[in-house]
Protein backbone atom coordinates (compact mmCIF):
# COMPACT_ATOMS: atom_id res chain seq x y z
CA UNK A 1 0.00 0.00 0.00
CA UNK A 2 1.59 2.85 -1.10
CA UNK A 3 1.66 6.09 1.82
CA UNK A 4 0.25 9.20 1.54
CA UNK A 5 0.57 12.84 3.06
CA UNK A 6 -2.34 14.15 4.63
CA UNK A 7 -2.80 17.56 5.05
CA UNK A 8 -4.65 19.35 7.75
CA UNK A 9 -7.33 20.10 5.46
CA UNK A 10 -7.04 16.84 4.76
CA UNK A 11 -8.28 15.58 7.54
CA UNK A 12 -9.96 18.10 9.27
CA UNK A 13 -13.53 17.45 10.67
CA UNK A 14 -13.16 13.66 9.79
CA UNK A 15 -13.39 13.03 13.69
CA UNK A 16 -15.72 14.52 16.52
CA UNK A 17 -14.02 14.62 19.95
CA UNK A 18 -15.91 11.56 20.93
CA UNK A 19 -14.05 9.45 18.44
CA UNK A 20 -10.60 10.68 19.57
CA UNK A 21 -11.83 9.77 23.36
CA UNK A 22 -12.71 6.02 22.05
CA UNK A 23 -9.44 5.67 20.00
CA UNK A 24 -7.33 7.30 22.97
CA UNK A 25 -8.27 5.38 25.48
CA UNK A 26 -7.98 2.09 23.58
CA UNK A 27 -4.37 3.18 23.18
CA UNK A 28 -3.99 4.05 26.86
CA UNK A 29 -5.65 -0.10 27.49
CA UNK A 30 -2.99 -1.03 25.29
CA UNK A 31 -0.05 1.17 27.23
CA UNK A 32 -1.05 -0.44 30.62
CA UNK A 33 -0.68 -4.08 29.28
CA UNK A 34 2.46 -2.97 28.12
CA UNK A 35 2.96 -1.15 24.57
CA UNK A 36 5.86 0.64 24.25
CA UNK A 37 6.09 4.49 24.66
CA UNK A 38 8.74 6.63 25.37
CA UNK A 39 8.48 10.54 26.53
CA UNK A 40 9.18 13.64 24.96
CA UNK A 41 12.50 14.62 23.45
CA UNK A 42 13.64 18.10 23.11
CA UNK A 43 16.54 19.82 21.61
CA UNK A 44 16.75 23.56 22.47
CA UNK A 45 18.44 25.63 20.38
CA UNK A 46 19.21 29.53 22.07
CA UNK A 47 20.26 31.85 18.15
CA UNK A 48 17.14 31.77 17.32
CA UNK A 49 15.43 30.77 20.61
CA UNK A 50 13.24 27.59 19.06
CA UNK A 51 13.15 23.76 20.29
CA UNK A 52 12.77 20.64 17.90
CA UNK A 53 10.56 17.51 19.95
CA UNK A 54 10.05 14.53 19.11
CA UNK A 55 7.99 11.18 21.11
CA UNK A 56 6.86 7.52 20.00
CA UNK A 57 4.81 4.89 20.86
CA UNK A 58 3.23 1.43 19.59
CA UNK A 59 -0.38 0.54 19.51
CA UNK A 60 0.25 -3.39 18.48
CA UNK A 61 -3.43 -4.18 18.85
CA UNK A 62 -4.17 -1.08 16.78
CA UNK A 63 -1.80 -1.92 14.43
CA UNK A 64 -0.15 1.45 13.92
CA UNK A 65 3.53 2.81 15.28
CA UNK A 66 4.51 6.40 15.20
CA UNK A 67 4.48 10.03 17.05
CA UNK A 68 5.01 13.14 16.75
CA UNK A 69 8.54 15.55 15.51
CA UNK A 70 7.78 19.00 16.10
CA UNK A 71 9.40 22.27 15.83
CA UNK A 72 8.71 25.27 17.79
CA UNK A 73 10.04 29.17 17.56
CA UNK A 74 13.17 30.18 16.10
CA UNK A 75 12.86 33.28 13.26
CA UNK A 76 9.37 32.31 12.25
CA UNK A 77 7.61 32.42 16.15
CA UNK A 78 5.91 29.15 15.02
CA UNK A 79 4.95 25.56 15.34
CA UNK A 80 5.04 22.73 12.76
CA UNK A 81 3.81 19.09 13.98
CA UNK A 82 4.63 16.13 11.52
CA UNK A 83 3.11 12.74 12.26
CA UNK A 84 4.51 9.90 10.66
CA UNK A 85 2.25 6.76 10.96
CA UNK A 86 3.76 3.38 10.39
CA UNK A 87 2.40 -0.33 9.79
CA UNK A 88 3.69 -2.61 13.36
CA UNK A 89 3.71 -5.98 11.18
CA UNK A 90 5.79 -5.06 8.04
CA UNK A 91 7.16 -1.67 9.40
CA UNK A 92 6.58 -0.22 6.29
CA UNK A 93 5.22 4.07 6.44
CA UNK A 94 1.49 3.96 6.21
CA UNK A 95 1.05 7.95 5.93
CA UNK A 96 3.06 11.09 7.00
CA UNK A 97 0.19 13.88 8.90
CA UNK A 98 0.35 17.52 9.10
CA UNK A 99 -0.78 17.23 12.97
CA UNK A 100 -1.52 20.75 13.77
CA UNK A 101 -5.38 20.24 13.60
CA UNK A 102 -5.68 17.28 15.47
CA UNK A 103 -3.57 18.49 18.28
CA UNK A 104 -6.26 19.54 20.67
CA UNK A 105 -8.34 17.32 19.76
CA UNK A 106 -6.26 14.41 20.86
CA UNK A 107 -4.14 15.87 24.08
CA UNK A 108 -8.06 16.58 24.71
CA UNK A 109 -9.28 13.58 24.24
CA UNK A 110 -6.38 11.72 26.56
CA UNK A 111 -7.49 14.37 29.31
CA UNK A 112 -11.40 12.97 29.08
CA UNK A 113 -10.04 9.67 29.51
CA UNK A 114 -8.62 10.33 32.76
CA UNK A 115 -11.72 12.58 33.72
CA UNK A 116 -13.89 9.27 33.04
CA UNK A 117 -11.63 6.83 34.86
CA UNK A 118 -10.40 9.14 37.90
CA UNK A 119 -13.49 12.11 38.37
CA UNK A 120 -16.80 11.32 40.36
CA UNK A 121 -19.65 9.93 37.97
CA UNK A 122 -21.56 12.61 39.20
CA UNK A 123 -18.85 15.42 38.23
CA UNK A 124 -21.18 18.24 36.71
CA UNK A 125 -19.27 21.60 37.41
CA UNK A 126 -15.86 22.25 35.91
CA UNK A 127 -13.61 25.12 36.12
CA UNK A 128 -10.78 25.88 33.05
CA UNK A 129 -7.58 27.72 33.59
CA UNK A 130 -6.73 29.06 29.95
CA UNK A 131 -8.50 29.83 26.90
CA UNK A 132 -6.54 28.76 23.94
CA UNK A 133 -6.52 26.10 21.94
CA UNK A 134 -5.82 23.80 24.29
CA UNK A 135 -8.63 24.51 26.74
CA UNK A 136 -10.87 24.51 23.88
CA UNK A 137 -10.05 20.38 23.10
CA UNK A 138 -9.76 20.06 26.98
CA UNK A 139 -12.71 21.08 27.62
CA UNK A 140 -14.85 19.64 24.36
CA UNK A 141 -13.34 16.43 25.06
CA UNK A 142 -14.77 16.27 28.70
CA UNK A 143 -18.00 17.42 28.23
CA UNK A 144 -18.34 14.01 25.98
CA UNK A 145 -17.60 11.77 29.01
CA UNK A 146 -19.51 13.70 31.89
CA UNK A 147 -23.15 15.49 31.99
CA UNK A 148 -21.72 18.96 32.44
CA UNK A 149 -24.23 21.75 33.93
CA UNK A 150 -21.57 25.31 34.71
CA UNK A 151 -18.15 25.69 33.95
CA UNK A 152 -16.03 28.44 35.09
CA UNK A 153 -13.53 29.90 33.09
CA UNK A 154 -10.40 31.89 34.27
CA UNK A 155 -8.30 33.55 32.03
CA UNK A 156 -6.00 36.37 33.07
CA UNK A 157 -7.05 38.65 29.96
CA UNK A 158 -10.67 39.62 30.52
CA UNK A 159 -11.24 39.46 26.79
CA UNK A 160 -10.20 36.56 26.16
CA UNK A 161 -11.94 34.36 28.88
CA UNK A 162 -15.34 36.37 28.11
CA UNK A 163 -14.98 34.93 24.27
CA UNK A 164 -14.18 31.54 25.68
CA UNK A 165 -17.39 31.61 27.47
CA UNK A 166 -19.46 32.98 24.56
CA UNK A 167 -18.27 29.89 22.69
CA UNK A 168 -18.83 27.47 24.56
CA UNK A 169 -22.36 29.05 26.23
CA UNK A 170 -23.31 28.42 22.68
CA UNK A 171 -21.86 24.85 22.29
CA UNK A 172 -22.53 23.52 25.73
CA UNK A 173 -25.60 22.69 27.60
CA UNK A 174 -23.81 23.71 30.24
CA UNK A 175 -23.82 27.49 31.29
CA UNK A 176 -20.32 29.07 30.52
CA UNK A 177 -19.10 31.71 32.37
CA UNK A 178 -16.05 33.74 33.11
CA UNK A 179 -14.56 34.66 36.34
CA UNK A 180 -12.34 37.19 37.36
CA UNK A 181 -10.14 35.43 39.45
CA UNK A 182 -9.14 31.73 40.09
CA UNK A 183 -10.16 31.27 43.70
CA UNK A 184 -13.77 31.96 42.00
CA UNK A 185 -13.35 29.16 39.57
CA UNK A 186 -11.79 26.32 41.67
CA UNK A 187 -14.38 26.81 44.42
CA UNK A 188 -16.56 24.03 44.35
CA UNK A 189 -15.17 22.56 41.06
CA UNK A 190 -15.71 18.76 40.55
CA UNK A 191 -13.47 18.61 37.54
CA UNK A 192 -10.30 21.38 37.77
CA UNK A 193 -8.48 21.74 33.94
CA UNK A 194 -5.63 23.74 33.56
CA UNK A 195 -4.14 24.56 29.98
CA UNK A 196 -1.98 26.84 30.69
CA UNK A 197 1.64 28.66 29.69
CA UNK A 198 2.28 29.62 32.97
CA UNK A 199 5.29 29.25 35.16
CA UNK A 200 3.97 29.06 38.89
CA UNK A 201 0.54 27.66 40.29
CA UNK A 202 -2.36 28.56 39.01
CA UNK A 203 -4.46 28.14 41.93
CA UNK A 204 -4.89 27.48 45.70
CA UNK A 205 -4.38 23.80 46.36
CA UNK A 206 -6.42 24.43 49.86
CA UNK A 207 -9.62 25.53 47.70
CA UNK A 208 -10.09 22.09 45.96
CA UNK A 209 -13.29 20.48 47.19
CA UNK A 210 -12.97 16.84 48.22
CA UNK A 211 -14.01 14.63 45.71
CA UNK A 212 -12.43 16.81 43.22
CA UNK A 213 -10.56 15.61 40.05
CA UNK A 214 -7.74 18.30 38.28
CA UNK A 215 -6.24 17.35 34.67
CA UNK A 216 -2.58 19.37 34.28
CA UNK A 217 -1.82 19.48 31.03
CA UNK A 218 -0.24 23.11 30.27
CA UNK A 219 3.08 22.55 31.33
CA UNK A 220 6.10 19.81 30.59
CA UNK A 221 9.07 21.02 31.98
CA UNK A 222 11.36 20.71 35.46
CA UNK A 223 10.95 24.31 36.67
CA UNK A 224 7.84 25.09 36.08
CA UNK A 225 4.45 24.09 37.39
CA UNK A 226 0.38 24.51 36.81
CA UNK A 227 -0.11 22.91 40.40
CA UNK A 228 1.07 23.82 43.91
CA UNK A 229 2.91 21.70 46.36
CA UNK A 230 -0.38 20.72 48.43
CA UNK A 231 -2.42 19.84 45.44
CA UNK A 232 -0.08 17.28 44.99
CA UNK A 233 0.13 16.30 48.49
CA UNK A 234 -3.31 15.94 48.79
CA UNK A 235 -3.89 13.98 45.37
CA UNK A 236 -3.83 10.20 44.13
CA UNK A 237 -1.34 11.23 41.42
CA UNK A 238 -1.32 9.70 38.10
CA UNK A 239 0.85 10.35 34.89
CA UNK A 240 0.19 9.41 31.82
CA UNK A 241 4.00 8.03 31.83
CA UNK A 242 6.40 7.49 34.83
CA UNK A 243 9.10 7.99 32.97
CA UNK A 244 8.23 11.50 32.12
CA UNK A 245 7.21 12.51 35.52
CA UNK A 246 11.12 12.40 36.86
CA UNK A 247 12.05 13.94 33.48
CA UNK A 248 9.49 17.25 33.23
CA UNK A 249 6.62 16.84 35.69
CA UNK A 250 7.31 20.44 37.34
CA UNK A 251 4.46 19.95 39.63
CA UNK A 252 5.57 16.63 41.37
CA UNK A 253 9.45 17.67 41.19
CA UNK A 254 8.99 20.76 42.92
CA UNK A 255 6.66 18.96 45.65
CA UNK A 256 9.48 16.35 45.89
CA UNK A 257 11.75 18.67 46.41
CA UNK A 258 9.75 20.66 48.98
CA UNK A 259 9.61 17.16 51.22
CA UNK A 260 5.71 17.01 51.02
CA UNK A 261 5.85 14.03 49.21
CA UNK A 262 8.25 11.59 47.87
CA UNK A 263 8.57 9.03 45.05
CA UNK A 264 5.84 6.55 46.63
CA UNK A 265 3.54 9.39 45.80
CA UNK A 266 3.23 8.22 42.30
CA UNK A 267 -0.11 6.14 42.29
CA UNK A 268 0.17 4.76 38.57
CA UNK A 269 0.59 5.60 34.85
CA UNK A 270 -3.30 6.64 33.23
CA UNK A 271 -2.86 3.35 31.17
CA UNK A 272 -2.62 0.91 34.32
CA UNK A 273 -5.94 2.62 35.44
CA UNK A 274 -7.34 1.99 32.17
CA UNK A 275 -6.67 -1.37 31.82
CA UNK A 276 -7.56 -2.34 35.33
CA UNK A 277 -4.22 -3.48 36.52
CA UNK A 278 -4.20 -0.01 39.34
CA UNK A 279 -7.20 1.11 40.95
CA UNK A 280 -8.92 4.78 40.03
CA UNK A 281 -10.77 6.79 42.23
CA UNK A 282 -11.14 4.82 45.66
CA UNK A 283 -13.64 7.34 47.56
CA UNK A 284 -15.97 10.10 46.47
CA UNK A 285 -14.06 12.60 48.76
CA UNK A 286 -10.67 11.38 47.11
CA UNK A 287 -8.54 13.63 45.11
CA UNK A 288 -7.50 13.14 41.67
CA UNK A 289 -5.26 14.24 39.53
CA UNK A 290 -3.89 13.91 35.90
CA UNK A 291 -0.82 14.81 35.30
CA UNK A 292 -0.58 14.93 31.48
CA UNK A 293 3.00 16.22 29.26
CA UNK A 294 1.89 15.10 25.93
CA UNK A 295 2.75 11.56 24.91
CA UNK A 296 2.81 9.48 21.29
CA UNK A 297 -0.46 7.16 22.38
CA UNK A 298 -2.67 9.47 22.31
CA UNK A 299 -0.37 11.03 18.90
CA UNK A 300 -1.10 7.47 17.13
CA UNK A 301 -4.32 6.62 18.15
CA UNK A 302 -5.69 9.99 17.24
CA UNK A 303 -3.33 9.62 13.76
CA UNK A 304 -4.52 5.94 13.11
CA UNK A 305 -8.34 7.52 13.92
CA UNK A 306 -7.93 10.22 10.81
CA UNK A 307 -5.35 7.80 8.62
CA UNK A 308 -8.46 5.13 8.30
CA UNK A 309 -11.32 7.57 7.89
CA UNK A 310 -9.54 9.52 5.20
CA UNK A 311 -8.60 6.21 3.39
CA UNK A 312 -12.42 5.29 2.99
CA UNK A 313 -12.82 8.98 1.57
CA UNK A 314 -9.81 8.97 -0.52
CA UNK A 315 -8.05 11.35 0.61
CA UNK A 316 -4.30 12.15 0.37
CA UNK A 317 -1.75 12.45 -1.65
CA UNK A 318 0.46 9.83 -2.37
CA UNK A 319 4.24 10.10 -1.61
CA UNK A 320 7.09 7.83 -2.73
CA UNK A 321 9.14 6.44 0.29
CA UNK A 322 12.01 3.25 -0.53
CA UNK A 323 12.78 0.84 1.62
CA UNK A 324 16.61 1.09 2.43
CA UNK A 325 16.79 -2.45 0.64
CA UNK A 326 16.61 -0.30 -2.73
CA UNK A 327 17.69 3.21 -1.64
CA UNK A 328 20.06 2.53 1.12
CA UNK A 329 23.23 1.64 -1.42
CA UNK A 330 26.10 4.06 -0.35
CA UNK A 331 26.67 4.54 -3.81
Amino acid sequence: MQPVFLSSDDVRGLAEPPAFVDAVREGYRQRGEGAPAKPRTTLGSSEPPGMLTGYTAILPDTGVMGGYTYSAGFEARDAWFLTPLFDTESGAPLAVLDGAWMNPFKTGAAGAVAVDELAREDAETVAVFGSGPQARGQLRATATVRDLTMVRVFSPTEAHRTAFATEFDDRLDASVEPVAASDTAVRGADVVITATNASDPVFDGDLLAPGAHVTAMGQYHPKKRELDDITVERARYVPDLVERVHQDAGSFLHAVESGVVDESHLHAELGDVVAGTASGRTSEDQITVFDSGGTGIETVAGANLLYERARERGRGTPIDVSAASESLTGR
